[in-house]
């Protein structure tokens, strides 16, 4: 690997923002840490740091930086797609079909990346569950780690919707700018107006959507370079999301706390899209010295080493957590009481062995998040647009499911609403495997080179 991450790194062109790529790493890599580390694990169950501790919440406005990522995303989803929009066919251009080919493309492209290895995960631990229960297991801790391991996969569902959406948004983008954010914005305001001054059921759920499209509408305006005041971004949010918390019904925490009435992130609010904003603002206001330590070629080649597994260390670092759990447990270490002095002793040892594990775990799989190549002379998919989109569908359906029935009561039928759809683990598996299989189907063949790029 080490050789590949040299010619890549020594490979980048000079108009590659490199910045971004850390951000993305950097994002990810905040997430896990904070999972390692706000797992309060007992021999009676799972709690939360943040629960335990309540004055640690303000962290939080630092620590979850999901909304970085989705920023990121928006900037590299508008460089890529405006990319093959350029490369399709001259004889095409302008048409319908050759614009439904390049989105076909776009959508296998972008997916390569997060649903091969996805996939990987979701298949190996269906496997164990069945196995684990089939031998009349999944009890106690291993219980716990087969509700709890595909959580993380909603992130990865609603990342989804926002590539699906990525050509209409980049449109409004186009024509209406920073007009484009704020309607979306404005949407999210209405639904929480609704939600909590009006009571109307339901209708927050509307905010997965508006409020992590701002978010990446924002990754838009950045790509055009129409983010001109940073500091003044940061601000703003910063202060509305505070005044949000201060005065109105929003919880201090950033992240979802065990039995609390509202959570900021699941639905989002709007006091996490001010958070959001706050992010980001704070973000580009590091841009400059950042760039000028990314062009030192060690510095370079770490990130782009990161980049090329940062998707697996994701998927499987609660995996590796719960594995050191067990471990402990199988070995008769005592657990500490959570946040006591015995606690935060152990910390650093619990998340080096957890690393040591997710590396494991990666140099494992991260062979299924190189992307493949789509196979030479394959035939273009009749109606390709389409095809794509009612895969992407499926995808985002069955990832999220997923994340909400877990691998849990696997043979005892166990399910979990989705959109008001009880829904199954095999179901959601079968969904997410069908889904990728038509973006498979209509991306292959289009007549436009959709390689992705990396780091």
């Amino acid at each position: 690997m080490g050789s590949s991450v040299r010619e890549l790194a020594g490979a980048t062109p000079a108009t590659r923002d490199r910045y971004v790529d850390l951000l993305r790493v950097a994002s990810l890599g905040a997430v896990v840490l904070g999972h390692w580390l706000m797992a309060a694990v007992t021999p009676d169950g799972v709690g939360n740091l943040l629960a335990v501790v309540p004055a640690l919440q303000p962290l939080t406005w630092l620590l979850q930086v999901m909304p970085v990522f989705f920023f990121v995303g928006g900037f590299s989803h508008a460089l890529s797609y405006r990319s093959l929009l350029r490369k399709r066919p001259e004889r095409s251009e302008g048409s319908e079909g050759s614009e439904d080919s390049v989105y076909s493309a776009f959508l296998r492209a972008r997916l390569q990346r997060l649903l091969r290895p996805t996939m990987v995960f979701v298949l190996v631990w269906g496997a164990a569950a069945l196995l684990v229960q089939l031998l009349g297991g999944g009890g106690g801790l291993t219980g716990v780690t087969l509700r709890m391991v595909t959580q993380p996969l909603w992130f990865i569902g609603i990342y989804l919707a926002m590539v699906a959406f990525t050509p209409p948004l980049l449109k409004l983008h186009e024509r209406y700018g920073w007009g484009a954010f704020a309607g979306l914005a404005g949407a999210a305001v209405a639904v929480d107006v609704l939600r909590f001054a009006a009571g109307v059921p339901y209708v927050e759920f509307l905010n997965f959507a508006f409020v992590w499209m701002a978010v990446h509408q924002l990754g838009f305006l950045r790509a055009d370079g129409r983010i001109r005041r940073p500091a003044l971004l940061a601000g703003a949010g910063l202060v509305t999301a505070g005044a949000l918390v201060a005065f109105g019904p929003y919880p201090l925490s950033m992240v979802g706390m065990p039995g609390e009435k509202v959570s900021n992130m699941a639905p989002p609010t709007l006091a996490l899209l001010c958070h959001g904003l706050w992010l980001v603002g704070a973000v580009e206001l590091l841009r400059a010295p950042a760039a000028r330590l990314l062009e030192r070629p060690r510095v370079w080649r770490t990130v782009v080493a990161a980049n090329g597994v940062a998707m697996t260390a994701f998927l499987w670092h609660l995996t590796a957590m719960f594995g050191v759990y067990g471990a402990m447990l199988a070995l008769d270490v005592e657990l500490p009481a959570p946040a006591s002095a015995a606690w935060w002793a152990q910390v650093p040892l619990r998340i080096a062995l957890a690393a040591a594990l997710t590396a494991g775990l990666v140099a494992a799989f991260r062979a299924f998040e190189r992307p493949a190549p789509a196979p030479p002379g394959a035939a273009a998919a009749t109606g390709a647009g389409p095809l794509a989109a009612l895969g992407a569908t499926l995808c985002l359906l069955g990832v999220l499911g997923l994340s909400m029935v877990g691998f849990g009561g696997l043979l005892d039928g166990r399910t979990a609403l989705l959109i008001a759809i009880p829904v199954s683990a095999p179901a959601a598996v079968a969904m997410t495997l069908g889904g990728w299989l038509l973006v498979e189907r209509a991306g292959r063949g289009t007549g436009v080179r959709a390689g992705i790029q990396r780091p």
